[in-house]
C-alpha cells in the first residue's frame, strides 16, 4: 500500500478498489458492509478494514437494537433513543471514511477495532 499525503489528508491507495470507496461502501447497509469485505479480502487495505469493522460493529448494535424493540414497553422506550445513538454514530464514521480518517466511533469503536481484528 503506498501512502501519500493529499491537500486533505492521506491518500490510499491499492491495486484494487479505492480503499476510502470500499470503506464507504462498508456503512450502506449489511449488505454494502458483506460486499465491503468480499472486495477488501482480495487485497487488504489498513484504512479499508478498519471502516469495514466500525461498519460491522453498528449493522450489529442495530441487530441487537431490533431485539431490544421485542421487549414490550421497556423495548419501545428504549429504541428510538439507541436507534438515534446509533444513527449519530453511523454518521460520525461515514463522514470519518468520507474524509479519509482512521477515526473510531464513540463509546464502541475501540471495542470494535478489537472485536474483528480479523477482518
Amino acid at each position: 500500500m503506498d501512502n501519500q499525503e493529499g491537500n486533505n489528508g492521506p491518500i490510499h491507495q491499492s491495486q484494487g478498489m479505492d480503499p476510502k470507496t470500499v470503506a464507504m461502501i462498508a456503512y450502506l447497509t449489511f449488505i454494502g458492509t458483506i460486499i465491503a469485505i468480499v472486495v477488501n479480502n482480495n487485497n487488504k487495505d489498513e484504512f479499508a478494514s478498519f471502516h469495514i469493522r466500525q461498519a460491522l460493529g453498528l449493522v450489529l448494535c442495530m441487530v441487537v437494537l431490533q431485539v431490544l424493540w421485542l421487549i414490550p414497553f421497556l423495548g419501545w422506550i428504549a429504541f428510538p433513543i439507541v436507534a438515534l445513538i446509533v444513527f449519530i454514530l453511523w454518521i460520525i464514521g461515514f463522514m470519518a471514511a468520507l474524509n479519509g480518517q482512521e477515526k473510531v466511533v464513540p463509546i464502541l469503536g475501540e471495542k470494535f477495532q478489537e472485536w474483528f481484528s480479523g477482518i
